[in-house]
């Protein structure tokens, strides 16, 4: 059998070397160029694609006007177009100062300034309180700036001098400074515009000195608590949405935003409730409901509010107290219930006392551990004992008249003190406690967060129920770090007090779970003077915003039309060269990959193992 050699490769190579010649250089330079132009036209397309449906986005992120500002530093280089502003909250016992900062305006009007608190070197807020409260200087106003003078020092060592002459002071007073006149009120006013001016390069106009009313302060500290919680925003992140019957509108009209959640801060003199209405069939009496627009333009149905707010003097936590101890004590003299000293009594301690001061009353108090005996003297310069019996559950009831839920209601349906207060869509609204809420239930019962009825009763019944002597002991082994012994001896009372406003007063129903008690939100001190800056600066973006939309000036409808024309242009230019290539192609009759009929005269390598008619082929 003859032996038949045949170099595979060879044969391929010549059948592509032939393909190669049907081709001129100048035809194959234009086959690659044709491809480059459809890889360019398909990325134009692919990258008009892309930019048509996502839009215009903002220099913020996707969580509107909070863009991420680095504070941790405890000297942040925050640049020369940072703005920054000063608040002085001119209490009743003193007056604490506030410095914040905010970065320029990204122009988009969805978005309001991202006004965050300065930080100090040691990580804290800077802030700094001096006392008495300024209403003292009600009869010596010339000595008010001298008083307000450290606070002002202090807050301009904190902001670069050059940026000084633009940075806002408001000084803003409250409880206090409402029980004076307002001649008193405008002197102290004066003196301090007047010689700050002198001293302080600070912008501060007439509007920025002002004594403000508890229903504005209870918007104030709203608007903060939401701010912190990002309801003011419009991006991505998951929040719950409602429909909102725009305020101001004749027509019955729908905006869908972020659901706002309510406010309740109860201190030691006074109480606020503040919650969105979002319905405008609601009817409530005017001076309980405010509405507001946040945004720096008219119609911003992105930031406009209509909220209700009620402030309840003598409702805080000590003010009620001192109002139950005299309601004990006209009890005790109507009835002529007393009680004196007794050779039986638990206290050596009150033993002794009594045998110095015989014939002093002493009063029962279920709202006082067992063991504890309380002194006060009232205004008529009468000491009485209160001798804690430690009955929770009693406590609560005695507490219960101090509500006035028997009050003429001054429109169905009321709270405390005949006030009004429409209703609340509780499943699905949150609420956030402050002060005394978060005080009462973090600082000895540990449960600071998200309120439980059920838990918070078991803990308040046990640790009235507590000797006095073994709370004591506890203190003594720092079980309550949190806690003073003011603290510790009122602790049931203020329990008591702050479950009956909640369920009894405000009408909170005992199921509801999504009550907040904090102390901050976000790694945030959250005060109402966060709010009052936010209030009072919303006109600041405007020009930015006019400067925005000057740019951007193009309506929507044309962007998209102009875009979708766009696509179908590339589109035609797609086909267009597509169709040419393949013209080119037939016209050349050849194929860009042969196929295997192409390859017939190559013999197989298995064609060469058979035997067959050698003389068909020639010899190796």
């Amino acid at each position: 059998m003859a032996r038949i050699t045949l170099n595979l490769p060879n044969a391929v190579t010549l059948q592509w070397t032939r393909i190669q010649h049907s081709f001129s250089a100048r035809q194959i330079t234009a086959a690659v160029f044709c491809c480059i132009l459809l890889g360019v036209l398909l990325f134009a397309f692919m990258e008009m694609y892309l930019v048509g449906s996502t839009g215009y986005h903002s220099s913020t992120d996707t969580h509107g006007s909070h863009r991420s500002v680095p504070t941790g530093d405890p000297h942040p280089v925050l640049g020369p177009g940072v703005r920054y502003g000063i608040v002085i909250d001119c209490g009743s016992s003193g007056s604490r100062i506030y410095v914040y900062f905010w970065p320029p305006h990204s122009g988009n009007a969805r978005d309001l300034l991202n006004i965050q608190q300065l930080m100090g070197q040691d990580g804290k807020p800077v802030v700094k309180k001096i006392t008495p409260g300024l209403d003292k200087f009600e009869n010596n106003p010339g000595a008010a700036s001298e008083y307000i003078r450290p606070l002002l020092k202090f807050a301009a060592s904190y902001i670069p001098k050059e940026q000084q002459k633009e940075a806002l002071l408001f000084i803003l007073a409250t409880a206090g400074m409402r029980m004076i006149s307002s001649t008193a009120q405008k002197a102290i006013f004066n003196d301090l515009k007047t010689d700050i001016a002198k001293e302080f390069p600070f912008v501060i106009s007439d509007s920025n000195l002002e004594v403000i009313s508890g229903k504005l302060e209870g918007v104030y500290a709203w608007i903060a608590v939401n701010y912190a919680l990002r309801k003011f925003d419009h991006g991505e992140e998951e929040h719950p949405l409602v429909a909102v019957e725009v305020p101001g509108q004749s027509a019955k009209r729908t905006h869908i935003r972020r659901r706002t959640v309510g406010m309740i801060d109860m201190g030691g003199g006074s109480m606020q409730i503040a919650f969105e209405v979002t319905s405008k069939s609601a009817t409530i009496p005017p001076h309980r409901v405010v509405e507001f627009n946040l945004g720096c333009q008219q119609n911003d149905f992105d930031h406009t509010y209509r909220v209700y707010v009620s402030t309840f003097l003598g409702f805080g936590a000590n003010e009620a107290r001192d109002r139950y101890e005299v309601m004990l004590t006209e009890n005790a003299d109507h009835s002529n219930v007393t009680q004196r000293q007794s050779d039986n009594t638990e206290n050596s301690t009150l033993n002794s006392h009594f045998s110095h001061n015989h014939g002093k009353r002493v009063l029962p108090d279920p709202c006082l551990p067992p063991g504890l005996f309380y002194e006060r003297e009232d205004e008529e310069g009468h000491t009485y004992f209160f001798h804690g019996t430690g009955d929770y559950l009693v406590c609560q009831k005695a507490v219960y008249s101090l509500l006035n839920l028997s009050a003429q209601c001054e429109q169905e349906a009321c709270s405390m003190n005949g006030v009004h207060q429409p209703e609340i869509p509780y499943q699905k609204t949150e609420f956030y406690g402050f002060s005394e809420f978060w005080y009462t239930m973090q600082d000895i019962f540990r449960k600071g967060g998200l309120y439980d009825h059920e838990d918070f009763q078991k803990d308040a019944q046990k640790f009235c129920s507590t000797k006095w002597a073994t709370l004591q002991s506890r203190v003594e082994q720092n079980l309550y770090p949190k806690a003073d012994d003011q603290r510790m001896k009122l602790q049931c009372f203020k329990s008591a007090w702050m479950t009956s406003v909640l369920h009894q007063g405000l009408k909170f129903p005992q199921t509801y779970h999504q009550l907040h008690s904090v102390n901050l939100i976000n790694s945030r001190d959250i005060q109402w003077t966060l709010g009052a800056l936010i209030h009072r600066t919303r006109y600041l973006p405007l020009r930015d915003v006019e400067r925005f939309e000057t740019q951007h000036a193009q309506p929507s409808n044309v962007k998209s039309s102009w875009s979708l024309y766009n696509s179908y242009v590339i589109i035609v230019c797609i086909f267009v060269v597509v169709m040419a290539i393949l013209l080119y192609m037939h016209r050349l009759q050849v194929r860009l990959c042969p196929t295997r009929k192409d390859l017939k005269r190559v013999p197989s390598h298995s064609f060469f193992n058979t035997d067959e008619d050698p003389s068909s082929y020639q010899y190796a």
